[in-house]
């Protein structure tokens, strides 16, 4: 489980991280409201705690940013605002929970334990782009109902491509998120073009509409047309 908080006390933010890490969560700190912007639009979390008081861009910003652009990821605002004007503006711009510091963190591990399932059940168990079709129950792949036969590696691959659809996708975020290679001394980026090549062929050959792209230079993007 891959969790995002976004905190700018550093003492707050290394305590959280090492709380989570106890709790056996892979845990990702960033401390401004850009850098957590990026990190969710171009990675997967399971859930995200968001501080308000953020230098930039604040989290009320990011959290409206996220939800127009149709992220649901499960948000946790965990602040200092305790007003109850501050916690209904949080909640209606798309927080699913609201803490106030300071917090018991048995409690908050509760919540986010409660977010991360609740998340997962209202998951859709089929994910798709133009007439690609990927049911994530029977791993059964279909384009304009044409079977595809896909390795598992490409299945979690294309998977990924689908859930980031309309994003650029870097080979470190393919390389960490669906290798699962977060030590390994030498880049994957020859091995990740091989198995793109190899979806890309079975997903988009001999159809008009292409969905698989490579952005020279940045990675790949799942779109339909050009992105």
């Amino acid at each position: 489980m891959r969790i995002l908080v976004v905190e700018d006390e550093q003492k707050v933010a290394n305590a959280l991280r090492e709380g989570l890490q106890g709790e056996r969560y892979d845990v990702v700190v960033e401390r401004t409201g850009e850098s957590a912007f990026f990190r969710l639009t171009t990675e997967q979390f399971d859930a995200v705690l968001l501080d308000l008081g953020l230098p930039g861009r604040d989290g009320i910003a990011i959290l409206k940013a996220i939800r127009e652009r149709g992220i649901k990821t499960p948000v946790l605002v965990l602040t200092a605002r305790d007003s109850l004007q501050d916690r209904v503006l949080g909640l209606d711009t798309g927080a699913d929970d609201y803490v106030i510091k300071p917090f018991a963190f048995a409690e908050l591990v509760a919540r986010v334990r409660a977010l991360v399932r609740r998340g997962r059940a209202a998951e859709s168990p089929r994910l798709t782009a133009a007439d690609l079709d990927v049911n994530l129950i029977t791993r059964k792949v279909a384009r304009g109902g044409r079977l595809i036969d896909l390795t598992v590696r490409e299945f979690e691959l294309l998977e990924y491509l689908l859930r980031h659809q309309g994003q650029v996708v870097s080979r470190e975020s393919l390389a960490r998120d669906v290798w699962k290679e977060t030590a390994r001394t030498t880049p994957l980026d020859n091995v990740i073009d091989v198995h793109i090549a190899r979806l890309r062929r079975k997903v988009d050959a001999d159809q008009p509409t292409k969905l698989i792209h490579t952005v020279r230079g940045v990675g790949f993007m799942l779109h339909e047309g050009e992105p």
